[in-house]
């Protein structure tokens, strides 16, 4: 208990509190869902190294970067740039992503409550209430009939928070990939686009990588075609 009741309270320092309902709220206006980090950081990472940190900073640290990365995700999306692979032509696979909205304006805005401890990990709630801009901004996306694509993305444990960003990118790479292949004969130069995520996302661990599932709504800008072999 005394375990529990001090991280509370290192929660309630760090961030901003905030009641949540007891009711089961929509996702559309109310983006409510659990998250959690290690207790500790891989032995390799710099956060590893700072002997001064308190027993908890590393997954605070974690939840508070992780949390608006996500959200961003949902609430505004973002532009991507795909180039498929070419063995005949001498391409590597490609993707470059863009921020939309940076995530770091969401933190403020992000309720973090019920911490609990399990497997070596702190897990807590995140809640992010949108506001009527951004509700239509959903909507929006979810009425133009926008096809929805899936992917599964892996990131390396050593690489930290940057090991979830690589496999929030695969997770998308291996979307876009796996929609435009059923749907264009001839492999097409370069792919641009802009994607958000539907549905709340599923992050763990599996074979010793982190692990995401992700469903985004797509929007195609422009699809550049080979001109000559």
């Amino acid at each position: 208990m005394e375990k529990r009741h001090l991280v509370n309270v290192i929660f309630f320092v760090f961030f901003i509190g905030g009641i949540i309902s007891a009711d089961s709220p929509s996702q559309i206006r109310k983006i409510h869902f659990p998250l959690w980090a290690e207790l500790d950081a891989y032995p390799e990472l710099e956060e590893a190294q700072d002997l001064s940190a308190g027993v908890y900073d590393y997954p605070i640290s974690r939840i508070r970067k992780t949390a608006p990365f996500l959200i961003e995700g949902m609430v505004y999306g973002w532009e991507f740039s795909y180039t498929p692979q070419d063995k005949m032509r001498g391409v590597e696979e490609n993707l470059e992503i863009t921020e939309i909205v940076p995530s770091d304006v969401f933190l403020s805005h992000i309720t973090f409550s019920s911490v609990w401890f399990e497997n070596e990990r702190m897990n807590c709630w995140v809640t992010f209430e949108r506001n009527e801009s951004q509700i239509q901004n959903y909507n929006l996306w979810a009425s133009i009939k926008n096809p929805v694509i899936h992917g599964r993305g892996y990131g390396k444990l050593i690489d930290g928070f940057d090991g979830i960003k690589n496999a929030a990118a695969e997770a998308l790479k291996n979307a876009v990939r796996e929609h435009f292949r059923v749907i264009i004969k001839n492999k097409p130069k370069q792919i641009k686009g802009k994607v958000l995520i539907k549905e709340l996302p599923v992050l763990g661990i599996d074979a010793g990588k982190y692990v995401i599932n992700l469903d985004f709504f797509l929007e195609c800008d422009k699809i550049v075609e080979y001109k000559v072999f």
